[in-house]
């Protein structure tokens, strides 16, 4: 999320909806990518260190890369005196854009921090200020229920499509329990489907009408994954479809609060807002699998 801020900073308001919400694709590749991981290390007999061993190394190359390429925050340097640095960074991002920088900074450019109405905190008591309490908690409430939603439907299908490992033909290096790993990839891939629909969708209907009617289908969904889940009478098409409709409307829902949650709050406290949204949708994620 702070990088969904920090994206929010550089992209015009114009089109700052469309472009965090296709940066949504990478996150459903991973999404994707981690069943397959599945299959290759746990499903062929290998034990589950090794799978998050794996999925460990993303998560590493993706700290390099973003501390050797990712431009720091203009704001945040002028909020540290850095303006010279603030300034550099500007001027790299007007020349990858096909912008001369000397026309739009001229030699001799100086930055100033113009500070919005307020006092200028971005820290946890400023979102918790009169002025920014009512939101703060409205965007703290949809984070920790799309998050308890997300992460519960990816943990539902996984024990939905939980099979014996001798009806499986396989094990999981434990010899006593095997995932069908076609349905759970099938269901991963609906969050493709999800975020096309939602960058379709989004501007089109509204981000408020977007979040409630992905929410609601998706709680239906997910019910009914539940429900028959745990029934003689759910048959795999249907669970599914199920699970993919759930996955797709949890993946529209929440990648709209993504995009909501930055365009509400101001440059200011953009990025704490943002990352204090995600601190706790945490809980959410915490607590979803009891």
């Amino acid at each position: 999320p702070m990088g969904t801020g920090g994206l929010g900073e550089f992209v015009p308001t114009e089109v700052r909806g469309r472009y965090l919400l296709l940066i949504e694709f990478f996150w459903t590749a991973g999404s994707m990518a981690v069943p397959a991981v599945a299959w290759l290390t746990v499903g062929s007999g290998h034990s589950w260190q090794i799978f998050v061993m794996v999925c460990a190394i993303p998560c590493l190359a993706s700290l390099l890369l973003g501390a050797w390429l990712v431009p720091e925050s203009p704001r945040w340097l002028l909020s540290r005196g850095r303006g010279g640095d603030a300034l550099m960074v500007l001027r790299a991002a007007a020349a990858s854009n096909g912008i001369d920088p000397d026309a739009l900074f001229p030699p001799g450019t100086a930055l100033m921090e113009v500070e919005a109405e307020g006092d200028g905190r971005s820290g946890l008591q400023e979102l918790l200020s009169a002025r920014w309490r009512r939101t703060t908690l409205l965007i703290w409430g949809a984070w920790l229920g799309f998050a308890f939603g997300y992460y519960g439907t990816i943990i539902a299908v996984t024990r939905v499509f939980e099979v014996d490992a001798e009806e499986g033909g396989g094990g999981n290096g434990n010899g006593d329990v095997d995932f069908d790993y076609g349905a759970i990839f099938i269901s991963s891939s609906a969050e493709i489907v999800g975020t096309a629909l939602v960058v379709f969708l989004v501007d089109r209907v509204g981000r408020i009408r977007s979040q409630v009617a992905a929410y609601i289908i998706g709680g239906i969904c997910l019910s009914l994954l539940c429900f028959f889940g745990e029934s003689e009478f759910g048959s795999r098409p249907f669970l599914l479809s199920m699970a993919f409709g759930a996955r797709v409307c949890e993946m529209m829902g929440s990648c709209v609060t993504w995009v909501t949650t930055a365009e509400v709050l101001p440059t200011e406290i953009r990025a704490t807002g943002h990352s204090a949204a995600n601190a706790v949708a945490r809980f959410g994620g915490f607590f979803s699998p009891y």
